[in-house]
């Protein structure tokens, strides 16, 4: 499978699905991370943390506007 598949297999996942992989990938992540910082961790025991909490429901719906990015009114310029 190339790149594009792989992309097209992923965007035709539903968000349930999508949000359960992200979820299940996240001691791998960490462990991986970790590594690199030259502080191994097992799995196994970021297994055991993940497993106490609760995975999240669904994803947060998109916010019609972030403080991060300036609003369309303030991108013109009023002079």
């Amino acid at each position: 499978m190339n790149w594009i598949q792989a992309i097209s297999q992923w965007r035709s996942l539903t968000a349930g699905e999508k949000l359960r992989r992200r979820w299940e990938a996240i001691p791998q992540d960490v462990a991986q991370s970790m590594a690199f910082e030259q502080e191994p961790v097992e799995i196994r025991r970021l297994q055991e943390i993940l497993d106490q909490i609760a995975p999240p429901v669904s994803s947060k719906p998109p916010v019609a506007s972030s403080p991060l990015q300036p609003s369309r009114d303030a991108l013109h310029f009023k002079g």
